[in-house]
Parts: structure tokens; C-alpha cells; sequence
């Protein structure tokens, strides 16, 4: 097996996200959402993410890597939600 550089182990600290395609904000660990970064909720893979994210009650949404040294965004997938709930009026 090949080795791996050392200056590329740094990029493995990739986090997977919900993105909200149309507010941009991201999912938190108690379902609701933040334009902050910090409280977003990662997962393990981009397939949990996308799972998850049809549950959630959203149009559209993104499943970005978000790397955390260089503070960049990957968009990795898309899709749609459940739709967005209505309100009670």
C-alpha cells in the first residue's frame, strides 16, 4: 500500500452537513436551524446526512463537507425534504 503524505492527513477533517438550499443555514443536533457552523450537527457519512435530511420537513437542501482549517465548502449531494410544514395561522 502507498504511503500517504503527512501534509495531506490534515484534510480528513472534513464535517458532513444538512444545508438548507434555500435559507443557507444548517441543521443543529435539535433539529432546528443556525446560520452558525458551530452549531451545526455532523454526521458520520454523506448517506446518514441524506437520509436524515428526507425526514426533515425542508424543500430543498444541500449535503455539504465543510473543512474546518480552511473554513471551505464542498457540495457533495442534493435533494428535496418532506416539504416545509404548514404554519397554523
Amino acid at each position: 500500500m502507498p504511503e500517504v503524505p503527512a501534509r495531506l492527513l490534515r484534510w480528513l477533517s472534513m464535517n458532513i452537513l444538512i444545508e438548507n438550499a434555500e435559507s443557507l443555514e444548517y441543521l443543529t443536533g435539535t433539529s432546528l436551524w443556525s446560520k452558525n457552523i458551530v452549531d451545526a450537527r455532523r454526521f458520520a457519512n454523506t448517506g446518514i446526512a441524506f437520509a436524515a435530511a428526507k425526514k426533515e420537513p425542508i424543500g430543498k437542501f444541500n449535503i455539504v463537507g465543510y473543512i474546518t482549517e480552511t473554513k471551505q465548502f464542498v457540495n457533495m449531494d442534493h435533494g428535496r425534504g418532506k416539504g416545509v410544514e404548514a404554519v397554523a395561522a
